[in-house]
């Protein structure tokens, strides 16, 4: 797929930020409380962490998971990682402490460290113009690459089949294609977590089953 074809994926978030600014429907989550509760459960994938461990915010947007993470497990150092300039630009400015990559993994894989965490809280949620196989493809190409720089885990979420409609500018993605591509081409060490009460699912896939 062309590098093209998933910047409008990027360009989307960018204008919803442009719209709204430092809030949750600057990275197009349409409910704050609902937003709250993903970054919670995105970060369930640290179980019992060891202090001094590094996760990275993949997409990290205006980094509304750093003040979340650090109130949960202070010890762990966060690093963030967006694709876009401005998010890149805005979240430095925001927390200067902070380590951030303005990185397109899939052109750059090379210049991204390895952490013992990555998340991915909305990256795949949204296809937006892509059709079905495209946004597929582009969800197995990150997943490979991401799980290939993460020491101990990763968690990602998308949008779930059990609904009463599907919307076709949503990333729906069937429990049997995603389990059978984690079992083949990554490992059978993940968690499926359905019970949070939005209509999305998020999935832990560690390396290894000694961790858990």
């Amino acid at each position: 797929m062309s590098q093209a074809k998933y910047n409008s994926i990027i360009r989307h978030y960018e204008e919803c930020f442009e719209r709204h600014g430092d809030t949750h429907l600057g990275v197009d989550w349409p409910n704050e409380l609902d937003a709250a509760k993903r970054y919670s459960v995105m970060l369930d994938v640290l179980r019992n962490p060891l202090d001094g461990m590094s996760l990275l915010d993949f997409g990290c947007g205006a980094s509304h998971l750093y003040p979340i993470l650090k109130k949960t497990f202070p010890s762990i150092t966060y690093a963030g990682l967006d694709a876009s300039q401005i998010f890149c630009d805005f979240s430095q400015k925001k927390y200067p402490e902070n380590t951030y990559y303005c990185l397109d993994v899939i052109q750059q894989a090379d210049q991204l460290p390895g952490f013992d965490f990555i998340v991915m809280n909305g990256v795949f949620t949204e296809k937006r113009g892509l059709d079905f196989d495209e946004m597929f493809d582009y969800f197995k190409q990150l997943i490979r690459i991401v799980f290939s720089k993460a020491r101990v885990g990763i968690a990602f979420n998308v949008m779930s089949t059990f609904v009463d409609w599907e919307r076709d500018d949503l990333f729906h993605l069937p429990l049997d294609l995603v389990g059978t591509f984690l079992t083949r081409e990554l490992n059978r060490h993940f968690v499926i977590r359905n019970d949070y009460g939005l209509y999305e699912y998020t999935v832990y896939v560690y390396k290894e089953s000694c961790y858990g």
